[in-house]
């Protein structure tokens, strides 16, 4: 069975290393209608620590399988395309919506992004009502309109 509206709760992973954009994002993502837990990490390191629940995150209390991840491309210490590329590789990870949310309107970096599966590619606009517009459009699409299977436990697994 798959679902979509039904959530209780959607988590989202952040992964910003701006702390204004970050800010931006959650105060956009709590004034929408939908009940939901941001996660927030600074760099690709913490993310890959995140998402393979490694050293502070090796509780799953802590970090719940996101239901979509917020991936900034130019992060500190690795790099958003090389999350993005072990995310992919993933078998437990791979089904999560991943939507890159970045500045770079470079070509080869939209390219690079779809080659390695992005889910959607996002520049981030510079005025605050469009920026603000777009992740309420973001909340609508991915966390109420889009179904994603169910049946997962919280390692990924079916059963």
């Amino acid at each position: 069975m798959s679902t979509n509206t039904l959530r209780e709760t959607a988590t989202i992973l952040l992964v910003e290393d701006n702390p204004d954009h970050a800010e931006l994002v959650a105060r956009s993502f709590r004034q929408s209608q939908t009940p939901n837990t941001i996660r927030h990490v600074t760099d690709g390191r913490m993310a890959l620590n995140y998402l393979f629940r490694r050293e502070q995150y090796a509780d799953a209390a802590i970090s719940p399988r996101p239901d979509v991840i917020l991936l900034d491309l130019r992060l500190p210490k690795i790099d958003g395309l090389e999350v993005l590329r072990e995310i992919k590789d993933s078998h437990d990870l791979r089904c999560i919506p991943v939507v890159v949310l970045t500045t770079s309107q470079t070509e080869r970096d939209i390219a690079r992004a779809y080659q390695l599966h992005a889910n959607s590619y996002l520049v981030k606009p510079v005025e605050f009502a469009k920026f603000t517009r777009m992740i309420e459009d973001l909340n609508t699409y991915w966390l109420q309109w889009n179904w994603q299977p169910s049946g997962t436990d919280d390692s990924g697994n079916s059963g």
